[in-house]
């Protein structure tokens, strides 16, 4: 990408949210556009970021055998009303509702009515089971408290996956395969989200785990027992067989021995049972020819509070302690080199950017003609490009030095290691190029 054609001038911020600096910087660059409380619109490079998540989320969970599809994001009111949950999410005011000549629908806060719909009568026997499908596709909820910019949104993307069994059995198994997949995703992804013993809430069902990222910025508390290292959400104890459920589902014996951390919820899993085909009639025909219901589970990961976490979680401080940008994990990163030459060393700078383009390294060349290099440079950080390249008069002919903008870490390449190396990174990158 070549910094001209963004619009960009030289980037400055000033009095960063001290909760939340990255998002505010990304708001104050220009990266991030607010139309309203709670909505974004997305600027090229965490647009791309964001479409780096979302293709780790798709190739790990490909490799788990799951099946990508998409659902409409508007839905006939009808669905909700089989499920019975329209009143509730009516009432709770977190659905946003369309009223029209042509009927009445719902813009989609989760999609279980509608993968319901989307299997029911199409899985039919026991011989298409079991399955796992997911989309990543815009989610609405008319959130009355929207918090920490991207991290609680009123329209935001999501990866929801919906699995089909033969029995209860079956389905916990499944559920075992994605939360095995969530794990590596988290992984690759730089985020040590754990899994949290978790309330199933209005989703319903009989057993919920939570992925939990321990941060200060985080607006959910678990509680960590001493003993095991087991964690769980506060919301378990409002249940009548607390006690009960945390001994028997996680080996828990003491509910009072624990410590609190603030943590963001990442992602949520759920083994939901019959609740939705139920009262769905979605049903299957086993192999004595019986009619059975589907068993189900249904499973999340929020992106852009991904997205946001991972800006959040990377940012970089200058000698004073104040964060004066981000540095992005190569692992997801949409760009892995910045060039920034001299105005006199610009067409080095060209011919060395259009041989790593040859060879698909993504790669940002600084050809602005206005601006310091010392702005220039520190434009770097604030677009969180995991290594900078300053072509100035030190280095000698042929020879780049370039600087990992997290750690400060400086190396000398010649112009073909530079290429080799950086293809070797990009090539080390799980799902994503």
């Amino acid at each position: 990408m070549r910094l001209s054609q963004t619009g960009l001038g030289t980037i400055r911020v000033n009095n960063l949210d001290k909760l939340y600096p990255a998002q505010d910087m990304l708001l104050q660059t220009n990266q991030l556009v607010q139309y309203g409380t709670g909505i974004y619109g997305y600027n090229n490079v965490p647009l791309r970021l964001r479409q780096n998540v979302e293709n780790v989320v798709r190739g790990v969970l490909d490799k788990y055998g799951c099946v990508e599809i998409l659902l409409p994001t508007i839905q006939p009111t009808k669905l909700w009303e089989e499920s019975g949950r329209l009143s509730k999410y009516i009432e709770d005011g977190t659905m946003i509702t369309v009223e029209t000549d042509k009927g009445n629908f719902v813009m989609a806060p989760t999609a279980e009515e509608a993968v319901t719909e989307f299997v029911r009568g199409r899985i039919s026997s026991y011989k298409n089971l079991p399955v796992t499908l997911y989309q990543i596709g815009e989610k609405y909820r008319n959130e009355i408290r929207t918090r920490g910019y991207l991290l609680r949104g009123k329209s935001f993307p999501m990866m929801d996956a919906y699995s089909f069994d033969l029995n209860e059995e079956e389905c916990a198994k499944t559920y075992q395969n994605i939360r095995k997949a969530y794990i590596e995703i988290f992984d690759i992804l730089g985020l040590n989200a754990k899994p949290v013993a978790a309330d199933s809430g209005a989703m319903g069902g009989n057993l919920s785990e939570e992925f939990m990222l321990e941060s200060p910025i985080g607006e959910d508390t678990i509680l960590v027992d001493k003993e095991t290292g087991i964690a769980f959400n506060t919301e378990i104890l409002e249940r009548e067989d607390a006690d009960e459920y945390l001994k028997e589902k996680y080996g828990v014996k003491d509910k009072n021995n624990v410590e609190s951390k603030k943590s963001i919820e990442l992602g949520h899993i759920f083994q939901l049972g019959t609740k939705y085909t139920k009262s769905m009639n979605a049903t299957y025909i086993d192999q004595e020819g019986n009619e059975k219901l589907l068993y189900m589970g249904c499973y999340g990961i929020g992106i852009s509070r991904t997205v946001a976490t991972i800006y959040e979680v990377n940012t970089v401080t200058g000698k004073n302690g104040e964060v004066k940008g981000t540095s992005l994990p190569v692992s997801v990163a949409p760009y892995l080199l910045q060039i920034i030459p001299k105005d006199e060393k610009k067409e080095i700078a060209e011919q060395l950017y259009n041989k790593l383009m040859e060879r698909n390294i993504p790669v940002i060349l600084d050809d602005r003609t206005q601006g310091m290099l010392g702005a220039k440079i520190k434009d770097c950080y604030m677009l969180g490009t995991p290594y900078m390249l300053v072509i100035g008069d030190k280095q000698a002919e042929g020879m780049y030095e370039v600087e990992n903008s997290k750690t400060g870490e400086k190396k000398i390449f010649s112009e073909e290691e530079l290429i080799n190396e950086f293809e070797k990174i990009k090539n080390s990158r799980k799902y994503v190029r």
